[in-house]
């Protein structure tokens, strides 16, 4: 599997005169403020974010009120740390395709600011240590979902449909739709259908969301032969593909109101966000349709819509039942 290959920074053999510098040998000379950074960043700390505001907020529908708050700070710690255990692991995987394209050539991997070796190292050490500490301090079931995410975003995702088909993020987004049923069952120790509408609003949202920003960078992922539905697809079709991801997404939203018995806050802003959601898919279609391409179609918008529209969401799923 080409995920193996090509190993940067394993190489340990006599370096010739006027070679550039060994990736190990500059590693091994970084301070260790920026040796942390390095680490830091392995971990994709924005995208943890994404995935933690989706987490905290289902435990305070889960607890009909306000959680714990020994239970929401240590579901928090240890759901980063499950998080970044996949990221770092997934560095290490993609390093070569990191090292192509202009929006990650800055990771540490591709920048030799952490050995391969080291990274997956830590990584595997970041998920032992998050899985432990859920089971001992949290909930073993809780335990055994972070577990989960890990192994499907690494196995399934990373080294499996990544490379090889422009339905990845489809099926490979279900490991970041986890951390909705891991805050359930931290507070519920079981899953029942609420967490997982809540799931699905996840899952539905993830290809559009996706897709947009690969839009954007579809010259990185051709350049890195990466199979991303932009990629393969005509513009036409990654938008129309995406608009009826965000009507399912709308939808499966609404669901949860009477499902879960949320009161008319979650309703309204369900009911608005959704609306605002879908006039920027229409705008999309309209404008690709009409023959804008490009930069011009200005994919970006929706991908940053739909970043505020998932924390809106569930940041109503927090509040409603404070006030309901």
């Amino acid at each position: 599997m080409t995920v193996l290959s090509n190993k940067p920074g394993l190489d340990l053999g006599e370096q010739a005169p006027g070679a550039p510098a060994d990736p190990v040998a500059t590693a091994e000379r970084r301070s260790f403020g920026a040796s942390v950074r390095a680490y830091v960043a392995l971990t994709k700390p924005r995208v943890i974010e994404l995935l933690l505001i989706t987490t905290i907020p289902v435990m305070f529908l889960a607890a009909g009120g306000v959680p714990p708050l020994r239970t929401v700070l240590l579901t928090f710690a240890f759901g980063a740390m499950s998080a970044g255990a996949a990221n770092a692991v997934n560095c290490y995987i993609d390093r070569d395709i990191d090292a192509k394209m202009r929006r990650t050539r800055r990771r540490p991997l591709a920048r030799a600011q952490v050995t391969p070796a080291r990274a997956l190292v830590f990584g595997i050490t970041l998920g032992a240590a998050s899985t432990a500490g859920f089971a001992l301090t949290v909930d073993v079931f809780a335990a055994a979902l972070s577990l989960f995410a890990i192994l499907f975003y690494v196995f399934v995702y990373s080294l499996l449909l990544k490379r090889r088909t422009s339905q990845n993020v489809v099926w490979g987004g279900i490991a970041g739709c986890m951390p909705v049923l891991i805050g359930w069952a931290a507070i519920t120790h079981s899953l029942s259908l609420t967490p997982f509408v809540l799931f699905g609003v996840v899952f539905l949202w993830t290809p559009p969301h996706t897709w947009t920003l690969a839009m954007r960078y579809r010259e990185d992922y051709a350049v890195a032969k990466v199979p991303m539905l932009p990629v393969v697809a005509t513009e036409r079709r990654v938008v129309i593909e995406s608009l009826v991801y965000t009507y399912a997404t709308v939808l499966c939203s609404l669901a949860l109101w009477p499902v879960a018995g949320m009161g008319p806050v979650y309703g309204a802003v369900a009911v608005v966000l959704g609306l605002a959601f879908l006039a920027e898919g229409h705008r999309l279609l309209r404008d690709v349709l009409a023959g804008v391409t490009g930069v011009h179609l200005r994919p970006m918008r929706f991908f940053h819509l739909s970043n505020v529209y998932l924390a809106l969401l569930f940041a109503a799923v927090a509040v409603d039942p404070l006030l309901h």
